[in-house]
């Protein structure tokens, strides 16, 4: 599987890295992730946004990034000249504090935003590290070593299907489509799927690998 970084990926992203889980003889075998990690900051997509689920219904939140021309992803650096930390915790905290998991998790995700990391490649590594982490998500992450244009040769790639702003058929493709959980504002809208994956966290906890992996659920 072939993905860009994402800042708290949506669940597509998540159920795309993770779907090479398997358990083979009671032992996990982990999905491989090439992320890549030869490519230009491409903007208003998934590498510095999220959606999330607000009191109002869906919402979208980003990080600035240092504009001094064209950087590899790598490279690019997170402008902290705005208060964009502290909105986003504020945010979440209004969004999510009803949610079953979010005190659990909360913690942890807030040190990391509070971390000053320097580039978007290694803020967006730690958040989606904590994800996978939390969820008990078995994924051996691979930076690219080099670009190879789309469609690439030998594997799966979503570099540039997963986006904001395209319609894409990845959860239904990877049979989630359809697929449901508890949120918070379930009582003001229907259901929202594909946000940012921490709405599956804070509202399922461990159970959001089963979530990603039905296939790994004893009880289905």
């Amino acid at each position: 599987m072939l993905l860009s970084t994402a800042y708290l990926p949506p669940i597509s992203w998540m159920a795309s890295a993770c779907r090479g889980i398997a358990l083979q003889d009671g032992k996990v075998i982990p999905s491989t992730l090439h992320l890549e990690a030869n490519e230009n900051f491409i903007k208003q997509t998934y590498r510095n946004r999220f959606t999330f689920a607000g009191a109002s219904g869906p919402e979208s939140l980003s990080y600035p990034i240092v504009h001094d021309g064209h950087r590899l992803i790598t490279e690019v650096l997170v402008d902290y000249s705005t208060p964009w930390v502290a909105k986003t915790k504020k945010a979440l905290d209004s969004a999510y504090y009803s949610s079953p998991y979010f005190e659990y998790y909360r913690d942890g995700l807030f040190s990391i935003l509070d971390s000053g990391e320097e580039t978007l490649w290694m803020l967006n590594l730690r958040l989606i590290g904590f994800l996978l982490s939390s969820m008990h998500l078995c994924v051996d992450i691979l930076p690219t070593t080099s670009f190879v244009p789309p469609p690439s040769s030998g594997e799966e790639d979503l570099r540039y299907v997963i986006h904001p702003k395209h319609p894409d058929t990845v959860l239904e493709d990877l049979g989630l489509g359809g697929r449901k959980y508890y949120q918070v504002f379930r009582d003001k809208y229907p259901f929202i799927p594909n946000l940012s994956s921490i709405d599956l966290l804070f509202n399922e906890g461990p159970d959001s690998m089963l979530y990603l992996l039905p296939s790994l659920d004893p009880l289905r």
